[in-house]
């Protein structure tokens, strides 16, 4: 009798924990989701129906505050200047860190990777005063120079401490087999490791991406109204009378829109790329 209960019983606790892990994962999923629909769907109200409780998801929708904010013209510049600053300083931050990650996970120098540890624990903001004064002398400040350099400083170890362990997962039999090809080392990195690496460029350059992005502080202290990025030009719809909620949440959708586009087209690579550092890691 118990001989044929005890399949029963297995099949209903692996209905029960299905439906566990589902409620937990629409939990999670609501809590994450709903700040973000309500932004979207602040950004269709006024300033008077966002500021009062009782009107939910059901009202009259305007396009006022984004006609607003794309006639006022810096919403659209400042989205042109985190692009160019988030691309460029990306794709230095990658051209230097991930050659500098393949020589540390292959040759094993341990003593440099917690060299980088640290420079990606040392706080940014310790740095600003330095900074500041160093790159006033040198006429750099409200230039785009100034922002790509202050993001580099974090992207350039994020990039590096993310692939040293693709690289050093890597089997080291093809770059031995591509040397004694008549490859040199660099070319064994460039037509053999390289290519293998490239889900966990892609994740690391587009984690970088997202925080240069997403990085307020640089931008709030070396950059001027002609280089201004969209954390800045956020914060200027924030004032000591009043807050115009409707045009921050018209400008906070169309700044979350590049973001979501370049996770969605890269999400292959970013799926791959994590699942592969989780295994190798």
């Amino acid at each position: 009798m118990s001989a044929t209960l005890s399949p029963a019983r297995a099949r209903r606790g692996r209905r029960l924990g299905s439906w566990l892990r589902g409620i937990a994962i629409t939990v999670v999923t609501l809590v994450f989701a709903l700040p973000v629909v309500w932004m979207f769907a602040a950004a269709f109200k006024t300033n008077v129906q966002v500021t009062d409780p009782s009107v939910g998801l059901w009202f009259t929708p305007t396009l006022d505050n984004f006609r607003a904010v794309v006639e006022a013209g810096q919403i659209v510049r400042s989205m042109g200047n985190s692009l160019l600053v988030g691309v460029v300083s990306t794709l230095l931050s990658a051209v230097i860190a991930v050659p500098a990650a393949w020589a540390i996970g292959r040759f094993s120098m341990h003593r440099t990777g917690s060299v980088i540890l640290v420079a990606r624990i040392v706080p940014a903001i310790s740095l600003l005063v330095p900074w500041y004064y160093l790159f006033a002398r040198m006429g750099l400040v409200g230039s785009y120079t100034v922002l790509v350099l202050s993001h580099m400083f974090v992207s350039v170890p994020l990039i590096m401490w993310i692939m040293i362990s693709f690289f050093a997962g890597l089997p080291v039999e093809l770059e031995e087999a591509a040397r004694t090809d008549g490859l040199s080392a660099f070319g064994a990195f460039w037509r053999i490791s390289l290519p293998l690496a490239a889900p966990g460029t892609a994740t690391a350059s587009l984690l970088a991406f997202v925080f240069s992005w997403n990085n307020f502080m640089f931008a709030l202290v070396f950059s001027d109204d002609r280089t201004q990025t969209v954390p800045v030009t956020l914060f200027n719809f924030i004032s000591y009378a009043s807050t115009d909620w409707g045009g921050l949440m018209a400008a906070a959708a169309l700044i979350t829109v590049p973001v979501v586009l370049a996770a969605l087209l890269g999400q292959k690579y970013l799926v791959a790329g994590l699942t592969s550092g989780a295994s190798k890691g």
